[in-house]
């Protein structure tokens, strides 16, 4: 029996792949420093966990809308419309099953076989994905790295539009770099998509996650509200990875079409979790308070860790859980011409895990740098400053 064609398209996130590797190194007796994976060991705040074990014993156990339920609706609406100098209505507000459906709703609602999406890579790997099995032809732009992280190639932007380019997705507090746009490059980026009448994914899911000032976000821009949609998720902001709840916030229209996808796709989203989350969103805030002074020490230790490594040079990022260091000089040092030796080596040398470049859509020609990417939302302190050590003593060998 024949599977479909256009699964060859179909790509996945590689992370998970990394992690099997660790697991299966782990299971032989070594102990792991896991920074391959954007999971959270921290738990989620105790008072969303209560309201949702209260929600299953009042009997929310059911189907509800598929839209999602009309209090959460509303709480999302306001909250991400305060917090972005907005006003949604609940009707703009799809409730999804995770952030990650967000993406590939958003292309079936807008995206035509054929038409043109650009998307950030290095990147989250189910853009360049969906993308592509959809019937889309993916184009890739990048970043500069500077002497305080990196900035978005708007030149490469700009020159990447052409006349089937319909949609811009784009990542402020980005994965896998921690990219933070100035507001004079989220202007400029506003500028092209108005230009050039583009649809807007403003991918969102670290907007949270901050470790001082206030997130900014490009829908705010004029002009933005009428072509973007916002994906929201509450796994990184209340450590809820594995609760699988975000939405996806934007004009009504399009809303209307990936409610009509929840009912095809999964009918609704787990009833309990959505009331559980009510109370939380736009509500107490110390337990997601805590989530980032607890990630901003693991930043920290992360950080100051890989500075130490002869080679290394990084900035602590004022967002996301990601570090991505340039070890373009390490990999001189050590022969290695593709990063996957690297990233084995280290593996079975130290116990070290972490993804690469390569884990974040596909290299783009005439890359002439190496980077290696470090998630630090599921690993304690001392763990982070051990590993650092086993991969010092690795790297400068």
């Amino acid at each position: 029996m024949k599977l479909a064609k256009q699964l060859q398209k179909l790509g996945t996130e590689t992370a998970f792949a990394v992690s099997a590797v660790a697991a299966e190194w782990g299971a032989k007796g070594h102990k792991i420093y896991p920074f391959h994976l954007g999971d959270i060991n921290i738990a989620t705040p105790g008072n969303i966990v209560e309201a949702t074990e209260k929600a299953i014993a009042d009997g929310y156990t059911g189907y509800c809308p598929g839209a999602g339920i009309p209090e959460l609706r509303a709480a999302i609406a306001v909250d991400v419309g305060a917090k972005r100098q907005l006003s949604y209505t609940a009707d703009q507000v799809s409730i999804q099953p995770g952030g990650k459906p967000v993406i590939g709703k958003f292309l079936a609602a807008v995206m035509d076989p054929g038409d043109e999406v650009l998307y950030p890579n290095p990147g989250y790997p189910i853009y360049e994905s969906q993308i592509e099995y959809q019937g889309g032809v993916a184009v890739p732009y990048g970043y500069v790295e500077t002497a305080s992280g990196f900035d978005l190639d708007l030149d490469a932007i700009e020159h990447g539009i052409g006349p089937r380019t319909r949609v811009l997705i784009y990542n402020n507090f980005q994965n896998p770099n921690g990219a933070e746009s100035s507001p004079a490059e989220m202007e400029r980026l506003a500028q092209l998509a108005i230009k050039h009448d583009l649809w807007v994914l403003s991918d969102e899911a670290y907007f949270e996650i901050q470790y001082s000032g206030q997130a900014e976000s490009i829908v705010s821009l004029p002009g933005m509200q009428e072509r973007s949609v916002i994906l929201y998720t509450c796994s990184k902001r209340f450590a809820m990875t594995g609760w699988r709840l975000g939405a996806a916030i934007g004009p009504q229209a399009v809303i209307d079409v990936f409610n009509k996808l929840n009912t095809n796709i999964e009918s609704c989203t787990t009833h309990f979790i959505q009331r559980g989350m009510v109370d939380a969103i736009g509500g107490d805030t110390s337990g997601p308070d805590a989530i980032i002074e607890l990630l901003r020490q693991r930043r920290d230790a992360a950080v100051a860790g890989l500075n130490a490594i002869d080679g290394i040079s990084i900035q602590a990022p004022n967002s996301t859980f990601y570090l991505f260091p340039n070890v373009t000089s390490i990999m001189q040092r050590k022969g290695f011409t593709e990063l996957r030796q690297l990233m084995e080596e280290a593996l079975t040398r130290t116990n070290v895990s972490f993804c690469t470049r390569d884990h974040f859509g596909r290299a783009v020609e005439g890359e002439k740098n190496y980077y290696i990417r470090f998630a630090y939302s599921g690993i304690e302190v001392e763990e982070i400053e051990a590993g650092m050590v086993e991969l010092k003593n690795y790297f400068e060998a």
